[in-house]
């Protein structure tokens, strides 16, 4: 249950960068670098200890938040310029997006240990599941963008701005 809820957000996140039309095998290494983030970010959480929990909890909400903020509003302005765009999800953009999507699963690793759970099984399950749902979000979102056209890059950013609201809002 905790890896379908950590992976809503990346479902959703990634029906929204999925709108920029992205190529399939963009969308696979997407997929693969989220679910890597899923797995790696409870691992540091396990690392650093739960004594630390409320204080990267706030850390992480607020990094994630911003960051999902400047990419919808990235995404929201170049939508309206013919250019290149500044942030794409390739090479260092890709990580930011995969570590603004995976933030909130630090702190859920940090609680991890204190309960003594299966941490392989816990860790390999947000992965796989946040890996799925990535990609289903992304190719819903590519369906959508051939719906929608030019509007929907708008529609992506719109959707990651208020995932960056909804982030910080919840501190």
């Amino acid at each position: 249950m905790m890896a379908l809820a950590l992976g809503m957000d990346a479902f959703s996140v990634g029906m929204g960068m999925g709108m920029i039309g992205l190529r399939l095998r963009q969308i696979a290494k997407i997929g693969l670098t989220i679910g890597f983030f899923h797995m790696l970010m409870p691992l540091l959480g396990i690392g650093i200890g739960h004594i630390l929990s409320d204080y990267f909890g706030t850390v992480a909400h607020v990094a994630g938040g911003t960051l999902l903020l400047l990419l919808g509003a990235q995404m929201i302005f170049s939508s309206f310029q013919t250019e290149e765009k500044i942030l794409r999800p390739v090479g260092l953009g890709l990580i930011l997006f995969a570590l603004s999507v995976s933030l909130d699963s630090f702190s859920v690793g940090l609680s991890l240990g204190i309960f003594g759970t299966r941490v392989v099984a816990a860790i390999l399950m947000f992965g796989l599941v946040s890996m799925c749902l990535t990609w289903a979000g992304l190719l819903l979102g590519r369906k959508v963008q051939r719906f929608f056209g030019s509007y929907s890059e708008i529609l992506g950013g719109c959707i990651l701005f208020a995932f960056g609201i909804k982030l910080l809002l919840q501190m």
